[in-house]
């Protein structure tokens, strides 16, 4: 329940009323910032931090992500492209390049910075570390306590993240099995040595962990490890994530970092009245491969978008529609993402033979993550190969 705190006495209320009041100035919070901001509503983004902030993260940017965006990300963000990719299971390797860009590699701090940097262009006001503890939703609008303040809004978003609290006032608590945990380390290396381990691809294994995997991302000076997987069956993240270092030729390293990811593809309430959830706050992240990026972006977007067209004098919108307008625009494809991703997990020997036996399978995985196709397509092609996969697994096992 959240607790009303009045505003100040002493306050300017007429200084600290808004059309947009967003939490979070992450890539969801800074999307609908600048979207909002873009239609000239006057908007206020509340963030916990100063930017540029660490943010632990694989740094991988779909090409669906980068298609959302009304802007170009600069070449000197742009650290490594990625065409392919190599997929271990069990000691065997399936492989897959494909001839156009499948997303961008990128460090989440400096994309971060220069996403919220585009934001501020267009007439937001930002106030950097300031934590938002509670908002109070009454019946035309809402009032948000910060760590220093108090201000009121017409509506709010929500782009706080997996980790903050306020999107329980909206959804309740989750469940345990509704995260996963992640656990993430840079490894110092030069560029010569990252050409030779896998220059324009990522590697990932399966098998690691439950409803998860581990990764390499190569980056310009350092490679990006990580592990991940249901938060509630990873009993020793610590010590996997050592294993798994040793396992890919890596010395174990300090500073590991541990976030947590929301399951996507699971129905949850992502508003109420006059208050929007976004990005990971929403749940909105691809249950198979962790992204959220691009997902935290259009629903930002699309919350901002919605927010206007409510504000509008002529417009008889509901705000329903938010839910409704992501639930078309992305939401099957994160439920049949979830739908994979229990499927892979659950039968990893069958599925890996699948991917092992064709370079078709892996290819039309690309597609997916380059946004040139969808987890539903992919899900059906997988289960018509099924029987295809057994018969080359019972061969093999003849032959061994």
């Amino acid at each position: 329940m959240n607790v009303f705190l009045p505003i100040p006495s002493g306050t300017d209320e007429g200084d600290n009323v808004f059309d947009l009041i967003v939490v979070g100035a992450g890539p969801a919070g800074s999307a609908a910032a600048r979207a909002a901001g873009s239609c000239g509503l006057k908007v206020l983004l509340l963030e916990k931090a100063f930017f540029p902030r660490d943010k632990p993260c694989g740094g991988l940017v779909s090409q669906r992500a980068l298609g959302y965006l009304d802007i170009s990300v600069p070449a000197g963000l742009r650290e490594r492209e990625v065409y392919g990719a190599r997929v271990h299971y069990g000691g065997q390797l399936a492989a897959a390049y494909s001839d156009h860009c499948i997303g961008t590699l990128v460090t989440r701090s400096e994309l971060d910075n220069y996403l919220l940097q585009q934001a501020v262009l267009t007439g937001i006001e930002v106030r950097m570390g300031e934590k938002v503890v509670a908002y109070q939703e009454e019946p035309n609008s809402v009032t948000v306590i910060s760590s220093t303040g108090a201000y009121r809004a017409r509506y709010v978003v929500i782009a706080e993240g997996a980790q903050g609290h306020l999107k329980y006032s909206v959804q309740g608590r989750p469940r345990k099995q509704e995260f996963a945990l992640c656990l993430t380390a840079k490894v110092p290396a030069t560029d010569t040595v990252i050409d030779a381990y896998i220059r324009n691809g990522i590697e990932v294994h399966l098998g690691l962990t439950n409803r998860g995997y581990g990764w390499v991302f190569p980056h310009a000076g350092y490679f990006s490890v990580g592990i991940g997987g249901l938060a509630c069956s990873l009993r020793e993240p610590r010590k996997a994530m050592e294993e798994f270092l040793c396992r890919c030729g890596f010395t174990a390293v300090d500073g590991l970092q541990r976030h947590m990811v929301p399951a996507g593809g699971i129905r949850r309430r992502v508003h109420t009245q006059r208050v929007l959830l976004v990005g990971d706050a929403a749940g909105f992240v691809d249950a198979f491969s962790g992204e959220g990026i691009a997902y935290a972006i259009r629903s930002g977007q699309i919350a901002a978008e919605q927010v206007f067209e409510l504000l509008g004098a002529y417009q008889k919108q509901e705000i329903e529609m938010f839910a409704k307008r992501c639930q078309t625009e992305f939401g099957d494809n994160l439920r049949y993402a979830l739908q994979v991703a229990k499927l892979v997990h659950r039968f990893p020997t069958v599925f890996f033979h699948l991917l092992s036996s064709s370079e078709t399978a892996v290819g039309r995985y690309l597609d997916v993550a380059a946004g040139q196709s969808s987890y539903a397509a992919f899900m059906y092609w997988l289960l018509a190969h099924v029987p295809e996969a057994l018969l080359l697994r019972s061969r093999k096992g003849r032959t061994a």
